[in-house]
Formats: structure tokens, sequence, C-alpha cells
């Protein structure tokens, strides 16, 4: 009995149907591999808000790429009426969801991720304590580039439950932070100043971006937040650099001590 509904299901493969077949699987993977290749060498090329569009674009046509190519293969396969589509689709979520639920959700939160949105590539994420930039968004994964110049492959499946932290968010510049402990004893008006000039006068500074300069005091010194925007994301680990770097100099021109380990420890005492 079942052998003639298996029959029924699939269409007869001749020679004419198999050529086609390859066909469409060659050119759907050729158009991926020229997209995955060619739009991330271009955005190369450029800067800004243009760059992360393009790169932004790369998962979009892979996803685009693989539903039409889907929609082509089924009906050469299958004979395309309800009751077969309703058949094989059951048949193909059923064995999903017993033999590969983690799989078959990672696929489909990769399907949420093109739609929309909590990151993109080049974008600078930290997902479960991980940090780095976005270089590429699979249909199961998303790859991430630490600062350490280390490729992390973390599973689409943790948007489900874990808070996603998005540094820019799609936009070039993200907010950099440059933190300075100093003794309680010096006049805070004149460092705050400091610290905004050596901001000001930084060439990794995007200059429409806001400057500002939190103070909190601490039982064992005054903490210095110097908060601005790089020109490019890509740019925040040597503008911090340069912040901390002049930033330490001016201050000890300006004869304020730092506060050291020891220091702090008795102070809280």
């Amino acid at each position: 009995m079942e052998t003639p509904q298996l029959a029924r299901l699939f269409n007869t493969l001749d020679i004419g149907t198999l050529l086609e077949l390859l066909l469409i699987l060659a050119l759907a993977t050729l158009l991926i591999v020229v997209a995955q290749k060619l739009l991330p060498w271009l955005a190369d090329q450029l800067h800004g808000v243009r760059r992360l569009y393009l790169l932004a674009m790369v998962p979009l046509l892979r996803l685009g790429i693989l539903v039409a190519a889907f929609l082509l293969v089924v009906p050469l396969i299958i004979e395309p009426s309800f009751q077969n589509m309703v058949a094989l689709l059951g048949t193909v979520g059923l064995a999903l969801g017993f033999a590969m639920k983690d799989y078959a959700s990672s696929l489909i939160a990769g399907v949420v991720v093109v739609g929309e949105m909590p990151y993109r590539n080049g974008d600078w994420i930290e997902i479960n304590g991980i940090y780095g930039e976005v270089k590429h968004i699979g249909m199961r994964t998303v790859k991430i580039v630490t600062p350490d110049d280390t490729q992390v492959s973390i599973p689409h499946l943790r948007v489900w439950n874990d808070p996603i932290f998005n540094a820019n968010c799609g936009l070039p510049q993200l907010q950099c932070v440059a933190d300075f402990y100093l003794h309680p004893a010096h006049d805070a008006a004149a460092a705050k100043l400091v610290l905004q000039d050596v901001a000001l006068t930084s060439p990794y500074l995007f200059f429409d971006g806001a400057i500002m300069v939190s103070v909190h005091e601490k039982p064992w010194a005054t903490h210095y937040r110097l908060k601005a925007y790089p020109i490019d994301a890509r740019q925040q680990f040597r503008f911090i650099s340069d912040l901390t770097v002049r930033g330490k100099a001016a201050l000890l021109r300006l004869g304020v001590s730092f506060v050291t380990a020891p220091v702090a420890a008795e102070i809280s005492r």
C-alpha cells in the first residue's frame, strides 16, 4: 500500500530532469559564492554606512537564492499537488523536530535574524560574553572575529534566550570609553577639561559625535570615563589607546596622581 503512494508522491526523474536539477543547483551555488565573495570585496572599497549596507545584503541575497532554488527544485522532484506537499512538509517537519531539533532551531533563528537584523555584517556584538565584529551570517551560525583575531562561530539559536549586545547597530560609529582612576585630591574641573581636549585632538575622532566626561566618586578614587566616537568602528581600539595614552600624559602634566592597587586598598580600609 505504501509503495504506490510513494510512487504518486515523486515524479519520474529522466535524464532531462536530472540535468535541469544539476543546472539549478550549480547556478544557485555559483550565485551564493559570488555574492559572498564579491559583495564583501566591494564593501571594503567603501566607507561608513554604505559599507555596512552592502555587507548586510549578503545574507539577504543568499536566503533569496536558496528560496528560489528550492521553489524550482521541488516541482521537478514531487508531483505538485496539495496532498503531496502537505505529506512532504509534515514528514520533513516531524523528522527535523525529533532528530535535528537544535539544528532546525538554529536554521529558523537564522531566517529570523535576516528579517529582524539584531546583528548584521560589520556590527560589533557581544553574545554570551564573546565580543567581536560580525564577519559572516550563515544559515545556522554567525561568525564573529574577536579583538584578538580569533574567529568564533555562534549558533543563531542564541537569539531565543540570550541577550544580544550590539555596539553600533548598523552604523559606522560606536561609542568608545577610556577610564581613568585618579587620587581624590585634585581639581576635578581642570581634569575634566583636559580630558575633553584630549578627545578633541585625537586623529580618530568623529567630530559629529558627542564627547562626554562622566565623573564618579569612589571610596578609593575618582573615576573618569571619557566617552567619544571614532570615525570608523574598526578604529575603536586604536582610538581608546590614543585617548588613554594622551589622557594619562595630559593628567600627569596637570600634576594629578593616579591611584594604584595598593593605594586603593589602603584608602578603602
